[in-house]
């Protein structure tokens, strides 16, 4: 019940180009709208990913991600990435290059989650929206019960070597 760009490439105009992987049905395709456009942060130091878990009297709580959040009216994907890590984590980050996309339809609605590598530049961790934060390694993902929408994006960072260097 996803769609992933894959190993997304930039195209001479710009744009994304990359091999896309469905995972619905068509009848479910036909049907899907995109409601909401929500970014991730692909954070990495070190040759770790950084990760976090909802907290309790969130939506999807207990469930782990790639922090980030809704795109904003006038907001561009970048700024809104930044703005979101800000409140959620109070620390600055850089946006790098896009890293996948992934469209998955909860039954509050659907999301197309955008997501970016992106370098953590200052401040300390504070977790307003979730309940705890990990640095973990590409092989140590699966140990983790991530919401849906973020699934691809997880077998993507265990498919692709190269996307952890910053």
């Amino acid at each position: 019940m996803s769609d992933v760009k894959i190993c997304p490439t930039a195209s001479r105009d710009g744009g994304i180009e990359g091999e896309t992987q469905r995972q619905m049905s068509g009848s479910m395709r036909e049907g899907l709208k995109i409601l909401k456009e929500v970014t991730a942060a692909i954070i990495i130091k070190e040759n770790r990913i950084l990760i976090a878990e909802r907290a309790l009297g969130e939506n999807l709580a207990g469930k782990w991600e790639f922090p980030g959040g809704k795109i904003e009216l006038g907001e561009t994907p970048q700024e809104c990435l930044k703005r979101e890590i800000r409140e959620e984590l109070e620390v600055d980050i850089d946006v790098l290059d896009l890293f996948g996309e992934s469209i998955y339809g909860y039954q509050s609605g659907t999301i197309k989650l955008i997501a970016f590598r992106c370098q953590w530049i200052s401040g300390d961790f504070k977790l307003n929206v979730h309940s705890r934060i990990e640095w973990v390694t590409r092989q140590e993902l699966d140990l983790y019960d991530f919401a849906p929408a973020d699934i691809p994006l997880v077998d993507r960072l265990k498919a692709c070597n190269q996307i952890l260097q910053t």
